[in-house]
């Protein structure tokens, strides 16, 4: 509680970015409030010790963005509090986890938490990335054994050129939004959606971020040389060396062997009897007291054998390191969805299908800066059946929301825009078999959905993930890594495109970085892939089918006079009411004007927009009308040519003869055809009895 201030601070991208510790959370054991321009963001961190018999470590990330940062008050009628975490704040929390977490000490196991909290928001400078560097400061400047300052930033490309930390006014003309953690040179985590960019712009993309994110590095080395804070020091792990050497010495060949086992149930059936074995018999030699505490020796030297053999060319499969599994497609496969597929690449398969929807469906997201709707929706869901466990399903976890995500990045770039297709889309993605990157099998099996359903999509989108093993200075890229290669191995490189570019890319590694080479191989290997999977795609259905699926909703759009809305609502809304229950439709209003109806029935569709039409129908000079009398006066006469819309029909606009009286010609109620001659600018109607008579004779004869 007595430690001073101490502040840095360092222009980057045009706009100082300060970090600050000492004054705020001083009883946490690192707090940094980081602010660039008017956002400003407290992220903390805070350990606690290890629980009794932990395997894993326990890193947990909160982001909160709280309402008042932006001047707002929580929406809702009854509850005024902000809730659980919206999609923007898990994704968040997500892209704080990914770089830090290869970063901690191998056997490291205290409960560590970063709690990132958005204290104000100024609209254009997104907190998300500042909570990324607030938690490399906020771990670095604490007892944490965490030592590796990182920098982020945001890369954007408007008109061409490349934008440091773009802000949001920048990003809606942007045809990248990349962020980026690098530790000096050497990448750490990457998160892009682009405008179907080439590889080599990704890659300029990249290089432009890595330069960038240096200062902000600097930034946190210089906060953190400053506080100099005495790390805790790291317990040494003297069993599993142990245990891994016996391991390694009676059970190395054994291991290969059941490696060697195709199919990846079979394959850990073998295995997990090698394990039980093991573990017996390394209890018989005093080295452990339950053979279950096999397992962290048993993995170290499974690690050692799978990454040795790839480096010497052999995958557990017998594929090549570019190789791709086996591809299967097939596409309506359900019989009532509005859009079905399977997508199988090796053991790992999707079932997508597509729902159509209206305005109606749309989802509405109570933003931080601005409230906004979304029309297309993509959902991921992994059962733990699909890799053979039993867990309990308590909702979609932090990874279905983040491998979801991903997915709707890739596609989102060539959904139809509103205008052109007027329905809202949600893809649901179900994992029934999981044996490495299901998110990218998700990008493919939803491509064909969307193409079933008669999406009118830009272009097929796929995906496929490149792994890495580096061994004894050796660099092997895995195209369609598997489960145990994304396990024991250094890198899961996400790439989704169409045949002409990448629309979204997702990195995540185990090491402390990625030299400039291996990214830009990276991208080329993941296009062959790509291509390759498209090529299987478009086998199966080349185009999206050129009708909606009949059991979709019928929708159409007009557009009426904003000012006539009113006409079509009616009084209490008995006009609307009334003329959807007659036709059997939804009809949906928008201020601008646009009337969207929609429903099953294409006649009632049809009935329901004539209706509209005729209600919000404006007069047209020369037009034929038949109308009713609504008024009479020694003048003339007041003739209902449209709902609600009179013109007058002038005593010397009755006939072509002398006229004494008005009502010797027409009455109270009568129909009677008359010509529009006039409209001026104040809206009033001139109408002509005789001049419609003239052409009624005309087309006589």
């Amino acid at each position: 509680m007595t430690a001073s201030v101490l502040r840095v601070e360092k222009e980057i991208g045009g706009r100082i970015l300060s970090l600050e510790t000492g004054k705020i959370a001083r009883q946490a054991d690192g707090a940094v409030v980081v602010r660039y321009a008017d956002t400003v963001v407290l992220v903390t961190a805070q350990s606690a010790p290890a629980r009794e018999g932990i395997d894993w470590f326990p890193l947990f990330v909160d982001y909160r963005e709280k309402f008042q940062a932006a001047g707002k008050i929580p929406g809702g009628r009854f509850y005024k509090r902000e809730g659980r975490p919206t999609l923007k704040e898990t994704l968040t929390m997500r892209m704080i986890d990914r770089p830090i977490r290869p970063l901690f000490p191998d056997g490291y196991k205290d409960e560590v938490q970063v709690i990132a909290w958005v204290f104000s928001a100024d609209g254009e400078n997104d907190p998300d990335t500042l909570s990324m560097i607030g938690a490399t400061a906020a771990l670095c400047t604490s007892s944490i054994p965490f030592e590796t300052p990182l920098g982020v930033v945001r890369v954007g490309r408007v008109n061409g050129e490349f934008v440091l930390n773009p802000t949001t006014s920048q990003l809606d003309e942007s045809d990248i939004d990349l962020v980026l953690a690098a530790n000096g040179d050497d990448v750490v985590m990457i998160e892009a959606d682009a405008s179907e960019v080439s590889e080599a712009d990704m890659h300029a993309a990249i290089q432009f971020g890595r330069r960038g994110a240096k200062d902000v590095r600097e930034l946190v080395a210089s906060l953190r040389d400053q506080r100099a804070a005495v790390k805790q020091q790291v317990a040494e792990d003297e069993t599993t060396p142990k245990v891994a050497d016996f391991v390694r010495s009676g059970f190395s060949s054994k291991i290969a062997a059941a490696l060697d086992t195709r199919g990846k149930a079979e394959r850990s059936l073998a295995l997990g009897s090698l394990r039980e074995e093991a573990g017996q018999a390394a209890v018989e030699q005093g080295l452990i007291q339950d053979p279950p505490d096999v397992r962290g020796g048993f993995d170290e030297v499974m690690k050692d054998i799978v990454r040795a053999r790839i480096a010497q060319g052999s995958r557990s499969d017998g594929r090549a390191p570019g190789e791709l599994r086996p591809i299967n497609c097939e596409v309506g496969i359900l019989p009532r969805t509005h859009g079905s597929a399977i997508f199988t690449r090796g053991e790992t398969q999707v079932v997508a299908t597509v729902t159509l929807g209206t305005g109606m469906d749309e989802e509405m997201v109570e933003g931080l800066i601005e409230d906004f709707s979304r029309t297309f929706m993509l959902h991921y869901n992994f059962p733990p059946f699909s890799v053979g466990e039993v867990k309990p399903v308590r909702g979609p976890s932090r990874r279905d929301i983040g491998h979801g995500a991903l997915a709707e990045k890739a596609i989102k770039r060539v959904i139809p825009q509103e205008e052109a297709f007027p329905y809202t889309i949600r893809v649901v993605s179900d994992v029934t078999e999981s044996n490495g990157s299901s998110s990218m099998a998700t990008v493919c099996g939803a491509t064909l959905s969307l193409m079933d359903a008669g999406v009118s999509i830009l272009r097929p989108v796929a995906g496929i993930s490149i792994g890495l093993i580096s061994h004894e200075g050796t660099d092997v890229l895995l195209t369609d890594i598997q489960g145990e290669e994304d396990h024991y191995g250094d890198m899961d490189f996400k790439v989704a495109g169409t045949q002409n570019g990448i629309t979204a890319v997702q990195l995540d590694i185990k090491v402390a970085g990625l030299k400039d080479e291996i990214i830009s191989s990276a991208l080329d290997q993941g296009r062959e892939a790509r291509l390759s999977i498209l090529r299987g795609m478009l086998s199966v259905i080349d185009r999206p089918r050129p009708a909606l699926s009949v059991y979709a909703p019928k929708l159409v759009q007009i557009k009426i006079n904003p000012e006539k809305i009113g006409m079509v609502i009616g009084s209490g809304g008995k006009v609307v009411r009334k003329l959807q229950e007659e036709t059997g439709t939804t009809i949906e209003l928008e201020d601008d004007g646009t009337v969207t109806i929609s429903g099953t029935d294409a006649e009632g569709i049809e009935k329901a927009k004539q209706t509209v039409l005729s209600i919000t129908e404006e007069p047209e000079v020369g037009k034929i009308y038949t109308g009713r009398v609504r008024g009479i006066k020694d003048f003339g006469a007041f003739i209902e040519i449209l709902p609600g819309t009179e013109g007058l029909l002038h005593i010397s606009e009755l006939s072509e003869e002398y006229v004494a009286k008005v009502t010797d010609h027409v009455r109270m109620g009568d129909e009677v055809t008359v010509k529009c001659i006039d409209v001026d600018d104040n809206g009033k109607i001139r109408l002509s009895r005789k001049a419609a008579l003239k052409e009624e004779k005309k087309a006589d004869g």
